[in-house]
């Protein structure tokens, strides 16, 4: 008998959920326009032989992880540079999400709603973040660090999924274009 993990159940209730399913639906009517813009833009490619958003994730994700760690660790002589790299995050956020919407729009079933959470959780960490740079720069350190940490803790769930999308199901595969 096979022992399934608390995340192989975790994944498998989000990707057979009806709630998942509902949320998914909604970024489609949200976001229908930019789901299909994203499907042909350069950013979902087959140049590479996998997707580009698992490379993007490492900015935004470094930058975002990075500030929390000057947050913790730097004192008040790293808030600016904190602060910075909350910014710069924010900036790459802004292809990788694309990225992976153009990787999502190709996706079906359980991937699709899987993809649908994981993009909802990317969402809400972003917003955060956003709250964290407005309130760094408005001299409100400690609610920008904090902001920021509920940010990296949702990120990480939502980056589980993502991971798990990518690894164990293989949706950032890509077939080359051409071999060389």
């Amino acid at each position: 008998m096979a022992v399934v993990s608390l995340a192989q159940r975790v994944v498998r209730a989000v990707g057979e959920s009806p709630v998942s399913e509902r949320v998914a639906g909604a970024q489609e009517l949200l976001y229908g326009p930019v789901v299909d813009w994203a499907r042909r833009s350069p950013l979902h490619t087959d140049v590479l032989g996998h997707s580009v958003h698992p490379m993007l994730t490492d900015v935004t994700l470094g930058c975002w992880l990075g500030a929390s760690v000057l947050d913790l660790v730097g004192g008040s002589g790293s808030r600016h540079s904190a602060e910075l790299l909350v910014g710069i995050g924010l900036i790459a956020s802004g292809p990788t999400a694309l990225a992976g919407t153009g990787d999502w729009a190709g996706l079906s079933g359980a991937e699709r709603r899987i993809g649908a959470i994981h993009a909802l959780g990317t969402d809400v960490a972003t917003f955060l973040l956003l709250g964290s740079l407005v309130a760094r720069t408005r001299g409100q350190y400690a609610t920008g660090t904090k902001l920021a940490l509920a940010a990296n803790l949702v990120m990480a769930a939502a980056g589980f999924l993502g991971g798990h999308l990518a690894l164990n199901r293989g949706t950032a595969r890509r077939t080359p274009a051409a071999e060389g």
